[in-house]
């Protein structure tokens, strides 16, 4: 590949050996941190204004309605335009979106309706940067170190995830106000600091030697649009793993459910909440260098179940736990055992698919992702309500531990999955299967 060195790689640092794939990761942690850290001043920011629970949830809803209608479009998007402009044209909108929420802080401005309105742009930008930017991984290293990549790029993620709302908080409560006459007190500095990520990201990308050009070169039609859809559900690989996440999400997702463990089963008070929360990536951030380090070589689809089920047992004891040492144990435990089951998935979503249609692949695996985690919550807290959250958490894992169970059975081929290779996988989709 363009810019890659000539020396050989480092074990465990192979996909590092690509400048691209070096340059996109620098640019995605900055990004992240930035994203996580304008989420915690949003939150404080509509809350100083109305003092309502429920307009913080609507903050969320406001960055996932987009997706919901604008997904595959944004998937047809993807493959039919350059993946690197696409998402530096989104990035570009992300920074007029942050700048309009420094203008609303600084100006102090108490219509919470513009945050909303800024959101829904944040929300539309990352919907056609999603699908490009999962999309444009494969092309940045070369396929031996695919499986590599996806892991650091897992361990970015968590590592982004932990430091964001850190930066944010500290960023917001530092007392440099005097030093801007108090203009840009609070979310202001976050905002600001945001700003700078974003361009920081700008010039990264802008700098990656990869240019791929129209990928699907089929005019516009329903038929194209929805062609991931189409692909998925012709792949047992990918329509198994994908519905495997979703099912199991939905069923054992307990992080809605926190703040009544630790306020009235652990009774560690928000502290505590803190530890709970930071559980699960610390478990998964563990994990991901381990796999840097000793990748996975054979039985993917075996390992993807077993690691399933761990999440779902894991749940079980979380939800049965009164003590915390071993609720975070158990929640860290959870963290590894999905980021295992993330690794799988996300080399079986990229490699199974092929190039020109990656993106709307993505959009269609998007989807599921958005519908598990939004659903997930809002199920957790039915069910909580209904039962009480220990056993709406322990019916959780059980749920999880049966549909891993049935999906091993539904979905022989996704089982027997082994090298997480294009041509390993895309034989083991178009091969007639082998009794169950």
């Amino acid at each position: 590949m363009d810019g890659d060195s000539g020396k050989p790689p480092v074990r465990g640092l192979a996909a590092f050996a690509s400048r691209d794939f070096r340059r996109y990761q620098m640019a995605r942690m900055a990004v992240i941190v930035g994203a996580e850290a304008q989420t915690v001043a949003v939150a404080w920011q509509v809350y100083s204004i109305t003092h309502r629970a429920l307009d913080l949830g609507y903050t969320g809803l406001a960055l996932f309605l987009p997706g919901l209608f604008l997904l595959l479009p944004a998937g047809h998007v993807a493959d039919r335009y350059d993946r690197r402009k696409i998402i530096l044209i989104c990035y570009a909108l992300q920074i007029v979106c942050t700048s309009a929420l420094l203008a609303i802080a600084v100006l102090g401005l108490r219509n919470v309706w513009l945050v909303y309105a800024v959101l829904l742009l944040i929300g539309t930008g990352r919907s056609f940067s999603g699908p490009a930017s999962s999309a444009l991984i494969p092309h940045l290293v070369p396929e031996g170190h695919f499986v590599n990549a996806v892991t650091w790029g897992a361990a970015i993620f968590q590592l982004a995830n932990i430091a964001g709302p850190a930066l944010g908080g500290i960023l917001f409560t530092l007392p440099l106000a005097w030093l801007f006459g108090g203009a840009l007190a609070g979310a202001g500095i976050v905002y600001c600091a945001t700003l700078l990520t974003l361009v920081s990201f700008l010039y990264l990308v802008g700098g990656l030697s990869v240019r791929l050009g129209r990928m699907e070169h089929r005019e516009l039609s329903l038929k194209v649009v929805l062609a991931g859809f189409q692909y998925v559900r012709q792949s047992p690989i990918l329509l198994g793993s994908f519905s495997l996440d979703l099912f199991v999400v939905l069923l054992g997702g307990s992080v809605a459910l926190m703040p009544i463990f630790a306020q009235e089963i652990l009774h560690t008070g928000p502290r505590g909440l803190g530890l709970l929360r930071a559980a699960p990536a610390i478990g998964a951030l563990a994990v991901s260098l381990t796999l840097a380090r000793f990748p996975l070589r054979r039985k993917a689809g075996l390992r993807l179940f077993v690691c399933v089920g761990m999440f779902g047992a894991a749940t079980i004891v979380f939800g049965l736990s009164h003590n915390l040492a071993l609720s975070l144990a158990a929640l860290a435990l959870s963290g590894a055992a999905d980021m295992v089951s993330v690794v799988i998935r996300s080399s079986v979503l990229q490699l199974a698919t092929p190039p020109e249609m990656r993106g709307r692949v993505s959009a269609v695996n998007s989807l599921f992702l958005g519908a598990s985690n939004e659903l997930g919550e809002f199920e957790s807290g039915l069910t909580a309500q209904w039962m009480g959250a220990v056993r709406a958490t322990v019916a959780g894992g059980v749920g999880a531990l049966v549909v891993t169970g049935l999906w091993a059975t539904l979905f022989p081929r996704l089982r027997r999955a082994d090298e997480l290779t294009a041509k390993a996988l895309r034989s083991n989709w178009q091969s007639p299967p082998r009794d169950a």
